[in-house]
């Protein structure tokens, strides 16, 4: 078993070769926060560290949130994310520089150790916009995954590879959702094509790994 555990955590923060040959590249290699900063900063704050391979929130007092160097427009991404019992955080795409806060303009896919209930918007909704009918979460300490695809013609989040919702950025629903939601007073959210990806740090303690994007495919 032990040796198992090795190999596997040989394997994390690493392309495969057909990863590489597919077009996807690694958001954080393992050891160090290279090609992340805090929010309107240039450094990451002293609440991240890694821990054992994984980008991780010890301390949410001191993260805050963290965004890419580079920017991204159609995208598919895969990231795995471990919770500490009743922890909270989310991914947010296309985040502009401007603005008060990565939510703002960022739609969050959201992370949460809670099971799925009325007014409970749990890991895998894409927060007050779109829910999932099936919880495919992990309990807490467990390692969960998700496959992100955010394209011009459809979006989608799979949560351990069960499909949590479908959408399209921009159309009539998408934006009749928004209306009603918080984002309605944020004039700049979702109105940008490209933009960091961002990951919540101020809610819990969670933990980040095998962070992977390529340029989604047409």
């Amino acid at each position: 078993m032990f040796l198992a555990a090795l190999l596997v955590s040989l394997t994390d923060n690493t392309l495969t070769k057909q990863e590489i040959n597919e077009g996807w590249t690694l958001l954080f290699d393992g050891a160090t926060s290279a090609g992340w900063h805090n929010f309107k900063k240039t450094t990451v704050a002293s609440g991240w560290k890694v821990v054992e391979g994984a980008l991780t929130v010890v301390e949410p007092e001191k993260a805050g949130d963290i965004c890419t160097d580079k920017k991204f427009e159609w995208f598919e991404l895969k990231i795995d994310f471990k919770l500490e019992p009743g922890q909270n955080s989310g991914i947010m795409f296309h985040v502009a520089d401007s603005g008060e806060a990565t939510w703002h303009s960022g739609p969050e896919i959201q992370i949460y150790d809670h099971p799925i209930q009325d007014g409970v918007e749990t890991t895998g909704f894409l927060y007050q916009l779109y829910k999932s009918e099936a919880d495919a979460s992990k309990p807490a300490g467990q390692w969960n995954h998700f496959d992100i695809l955010v394209s011009k013609e459809t979006c989608w989040t799979k949560l351990n590879g069960v499909k949590c919702y479908e959408y399209q950025l921009g159309s009539e629903d998408f934006w009749a959702r928004v209306a009603k939601s918080k984002f309605a007073e944020h004039p700049e959210f979702a109105k940008s094509n490209s933009g960091s990806i961002a990951i919540q740090g101020d809610h819990g303690k969670v933990a980040f790994k095998n962070i992977k994007i390529r340029k989604a495919v047409d």
